[in-house]
């Protein structure tokens, strides 16, 4: 939006002398992190206030950690409206709104915390731990991310050409055989899925997902940067793909917003985000990832969620075969709760691996 006022032929650019510099992309990327940081931090204490007035707190389940039914109990929670609100105001603020790509994050990321705030209200306002039944979430997902990237693919928006991290000149180009083009679409779906899933079992812990998902935006801010130039992508050999720089913007609000939502979230935490930010935080990253054309990169950057999903995955396996546990419970972080280590302690050494495995993503640039 102030792209359009302050660079010419905007309205206000021979108004205010200086105005031209809103024309750089790391300009505006890093008031983005700016701006996203400030609105979360002025919003969260009004609305931690408000909740708490109202008793709209966290449902702990009762089969959990013994620890959080005492620590945790009557923390305010859906703090993932205000930090998607400072993320969605920031974007719209600094991003260029004539390419498509920005339209389309923002499209999955509140139509994902659409179905996370419905989650979260048959919650807080029923009492009802299971929320919104995990079928009823899986389709509205789809539903949503399928809508979109059908559109996308379908006007030329996306490439169903998928780079090989680590491996130079090297794709999976869904395009190559007539009339299966469309199937990555339905690949595109399961990997949106999956990510906004991953994040979701992440977060259980104060803390624990906002810190990933932070290192994750600032990778694929990177990777955005990168693919929208063209003599940067030449250079790396990634594909070039057209306004993709503009994604650099909505990774850096990611960060600003999760800075400022984690000031508050910090253990012991004040709110906590629920499914109307975790779900909505795994979109956007997923759709970082594919209109970046690293969509494999995805299980790299974010390591953590994989982790995490394939956890619950392998728990629910082998009791339903053998009726042994494989971990002592899962998610994971409650496993290691379990063999304890304290919570922090937790969080940091996920939080390490997270940095770790994005410098990994980052050095596929080169090894290319």
């Amino acid at each position: 939006m102030l792209y359009w006022l302050f660079v010419d032929p905007g309205p206000a650019a021979e108004l205010v002398p200086g105005t031209g510099v809103v024309r750089y992309l790391t300009f505006r990327s890093a008031w983005a992190v700016l701006t996203a940081l400030f609105l979360a931090y002025v919003a969260f204490p009004p609305f931690i206030a408000w909740m708490n007035k109202r008793r709209i707190d966290q449902i702990i389940r009762s089969d959990g950690p013994e620890s959080h039914l005492l620590a945790k109990v009557g923390t305010p929670t859906m703090g993932g409206i205000v930090l998607l609100s400072a993320v969605t105001l920031s974007s719209l603020l600094w991003t260029r709104l004539d390419t498509p790509l920005p339209w389309m994050v923002l499209a999955v990321t509140l139509g994902y915390s659409a179905i996370g705030f419905v989650d979260d209200w048959k919650k807080v306002m029923l009492r009802d731990a299971n929320g919104l039944s995990g079928r009823y979430k899986i389709l509205g997902q789809v539903a949503i991310s399928g809508a979109v990237l059908g559109w996308a693919y379908s006007a030329g928006h996306v490439d169903a050409q998928v780079a090989l991290p680590f491996f130079k000149d090297s794709s999976i180009d869904f395009d190559a055989i007539p009339g299966f083009g469309w199937t990555y679409v339905l690949f595109a779906m399961f990997v949106l899925t999956a990510m906004s899933n991953g994040v979701n079992l992440t977060d259980g812990l104060d803390g624990l997902a906002i810190g990933p998902t932070m290192t994750s935006a600032v990778t694929f801010g990177v990777l955005a940067y990168v693919a929208g130039n063209a003599k940067f992508a030449s250079y790396l050999d990634i594909p070039y793909v057209v306004g993709a720089g503009e994604l650099t913007v909505i990774a850096m609000a990611l960060l600003g917003g999760g800075l400022g939502f984690l000031w508050y979230n910090a253990y012991p935490a004040q709110v906590f985000m629920g499914d109307v930010g975790s779900l909505a935080l795994g979109g956007a990253l997923g759709m970082l990832g594919l209109l970046t054309g690293q969509e494999l990169l995805l299980p790299v950057v974010g390591g953590i969620f994989v982790l995490e999903s394939v956890s619950v995955i392998l728990q629910v396996l082998s009791f339903k075969s053998t009726g042994r546990r494989v971990f002592l419970m899962a998610p994971i972080h409650h496993h290691y709760e379990k063999l304890g280590w304290s919570e922090p302690k937790i969080i940091v050494r996920f939080w390490v691996i997270s940095i770790v495995l994005a410098l990994v993503a980052l050095s596929t640039l080169k090894l290319r």
